[in-house]
């Protein structure tokens, strides 16, 4: 996957790196930046979505899309497409543009609405990731969890970053008998979970 990243979307990824290491040395609010993974966390999304049993993928946060563009080398692969959810329409709309410029938007489908909401109407998930607001986190898990085929995953970023303000969500995690999970300690920590149960 790696050695075959299309010359578009190395591009896009790029230009997306360098407004985001701006933004968090300029001052921009923190609404307002991209607050994108890191390159790292980006390759072992594409690996862990590459390796995820048959099933839908699922982005819950898309910003920008960069992490999508990462999760675009394992749909490639998989012959699939990645479903995301982006809640702010200015976003939404530079995600549409990273798409377009990337040249991958028939390998995505994106949802300007609720994940909250959307993630009701999806089914046997193979693969999840999560970037959203903090305190979304515990609520799209519990929505996800059900949803997920037996041995999917599902990937939340931040898990070291914030781990104080997840606290709680992580320690519920840790308790869920439908899961072995694990933080991983790559980019900003990343809470690997695998659905051992159906």
């Amino acid at each position: 996957m790696f050695q075959t990243i299309p010359a578009s979307v190395q591009a896009r990824m790029h230009y997306l790196e360098e407004i985001d290491a701006r933004d968090r040395q300029d001052g921009t609010p923190r609404s307002q930046r991209l607050r994108q993974i890191t390159p790292e966390t980006g390759r072992l999304l594409a690996l862990l979505a590459a390796s995820a049993p048959e099933g839908e993928l699922v982005e819950i946060g898309t910003s920008a899309g960069y992490s999508t563009l990462w999760l675009t080398l394992a749909a490639r692969i998989r012959g699939q497409t990645i479903c995301t959810f982006e809640l702010d329409p200015e976003k939404a709309r530079i995600a549409r543009e990273t798409f377009t410029l990337a040249e991958v938007e028939s390998q995505v489908e994106l949802r300007v609405e609720d994940a909250r909401v959307g993630l009701k109407t999806l089914d046997q998930i193979g693969f999840c990731f999560m970037d959203l607001d903090k305190e979304y986190y515990q609520a799209c898990y519990d929505i996800v969890v059900p949803r997920l085929v037996r041995g999917g995953f599902l990937l939340a970023d931040n898990a070291i970053s914030h781990a104080n303000e997840l606290d709680s969500f992580l320690e519920n995690v840790s308790g869920d008998t439908r899961v072995d999970s694990i933080v991983i300690p790559i980019g900003k920590g990343g809470l690997f979970c695998r659905r051992i149960n159906s």
